[in-house]
């Protein structure tokens, strides 16, 4: 049955001109802008939108002019909330704000969802203060400015961390010091729900499209990542058995790559619900949310408010036995390379529907002054704008007269086509096809490759009704 995330691309009846895009990437990204009617850009002529590496941002030169209606995929200052050790110290600063303002109960409940962390090497003798009254906890050591799994070990013993601590950069933090290898150790949680006896976490999708004032839209799909093995914490030096990362998974002995190890939330949220209950679920979920608004809330002073910059944060949390939710970690670039059809389709709407978001043509009415706000835009939900979250009537039928957040985290996503067709004012386009290897990102060239495009383009044809 065809998967119900999937595109097709949009395009506006009304006439508008053709937009440039710029990427390095050659993966979905790449599909939709394409999908969509968009042409690239030379390397020396002005563009529209990029969807550049995260690096780009920070490299950027200050003299660099850039149009009004130019977008660029990363906020500047994105690090605040996706370098590990700076979103653990914005969140503590943020907490102790919320005890001044609506005292210590509340500011623990909303801000309760980090496991203990501590920045390495600058809090290590507080680190070890804590590790002395629980000796037999386990903890969890990440490099800071790493991803997909690398760097990241556990142990039990503060001898297990030795070699690490006698590195010649086991040094007080300095702010003009190098700190790639800088950790965090974080106590690890170790009662993760399980299905099928495996350990896994959540990807959920939030894009910001500003921080000042803050406007937050939250993706209903998203996705579990399953480790390959039965969970224990019998062997914690096991990464294949603790580390869900596709990159560490896909490296394991028997990994199916034609089946991966991903399952869509909405069938993830099915199996919660059947196991537990509406009321259960719903609770869960609203915790949930309330990790991605707090947490933004938290950078939301240091974070540029350019209103060029979009960004769409790739958020990973893990759920234990008590459905109680955990933030890992947040990613400022996450995948857009497919693994699996479900995959490929899920990442092609949520681009889509992103940029239906974004809305760089103008084409929806509900992004122009004066016009009501859209509550929706393909799978997007907006869940926080002018400084208040952004609710709606109580959609569970129990009796409820309070509003309820605009979140339908793993809601419906059946009539996301007509949706995304209704706010843009569009035609529909055919879908596209999921390539089974996709290339890997590459430099652009000199020259806009458009003899390379096309030819993509006319390989992708419409999309097999088998694929699921």
């Amino acid at each position: 049955m065809p998967d119900s995330t999937a595109g097709p691309a949009v395009e506006s009846s009304r006439p508008t001109k053709q937009l440039k895009f710029k990427t390095g990437f050659t993966n979905v990204v790449l599909d939709v802008f394409l999908a969509l009617g968009w042409r690239r850009a030379a390397e020396d002529e002005e563009w529209d939108v990029y969807w550049c590496e995260v690096g780009w941002v920070h490299d950027m030169p200050s003299t660099m002019q850039l149009s009004n209606s130019a977008r660029v995929c990363h906020f500047p200052t994105h690090l605040e909330l996706t370098r590990k050790d700076r979103s653990v110290t914005n969140m503590k600063r943020y907490r102790k704000k919320l005890e001044r303002e609506v005292g210590k109960t509340k500011a623990v409940k909303s801000c309760s969802f980090m496991p203990e962390t501590f920045y390495l090497p600058g809090e290590y003798h507080m680190f070890v203060e804590l590790w002395k009254k629980s000796p037999s906890t386990a903890w969890i050591m990440k490099p800071v400015g790493r991803a997909q799994g690398k760097g990241i070990f556990l142990f039990r013993k503060l001898e297990d961390i030795v070699a690490w601590k006698k590195d010649t950069r086991f040094e007080p933090r300095d702010e003009s010091a190098d700190k790639r290898d800088a950790y965090i150790v974080q106590e690890y949680i170790s009662n993760p729900y399980l299905i099928g006896g495996k350990k896994f976490d959540l990807r959920f999708y939030v894009l910001v499209t500003s921080y000042s004032p803050m406007e937050v839209w939250l993706y209903r799909q998203g996705f579990a990542r399953f480790s390959g093995y039965q969970f224990s914490m019998d062997n914690i030096a096991d990464s294949f058995v603790h580390l869900t990362n596709v990159a560490v998974q896909k490296t394991a002995e028997g990994y199916d790559k034609a089946k991966g190890c991903k399952m869509l939330f909405t069938d993830v949220k099915a199996l919660l619900r059947s196991r537990h209950g509406d009321a259960a679920v719903k609770k869960c979920l609203e915790e949930i949310d309330n990790v991605f608004i707090t947490s933004l809330l938290s950078v939301q002073p240091m974070m540029s408010s350019d209103r060029r910059c979009f960004e769409l944060y790739g958020y990973d949390i893990l759920l234990d036995t008590d459905l109680k939710p955990w933030l890992i970690e947040v990613n400022a670039s996450p995948s857009m390379t497919a693994d699996t059809p479900s995959d490929y389709n899920m990442k092609f709407g949520l681009l889509e529907d992103c940029f239906g978001v974004v809305d760089p043509e103008g084409k929806r009415a509900g992004n122009r002054p004066g016009e009501p706000q859209d509550l929706r835009v393909g799978g997007f939900d907006l869940v926080w704008a002018d400084g208040k979250e952004v609710t709606q009537p109580s959609r569970y039928g129990d009796g409820e007269v309070s509003p309820l957040s605009n979140s339908n985290l793993g809601g419906y996503m059946g009539d996301r086509k007509e949706n995304l067709l209704e706010v843009m004012g569009a035609r529909k386009l055919p879908q596209r096809e999921w390539v089974s290897a996709p290339a890997p990102a590459a430099k652009p060239s000199k020259k806009s490759d458009d003899s390379s495009d096309v030819s993509r383009v006319s390989s992708a044809t419409t999309r097999s009704a088998q694929a699921t």
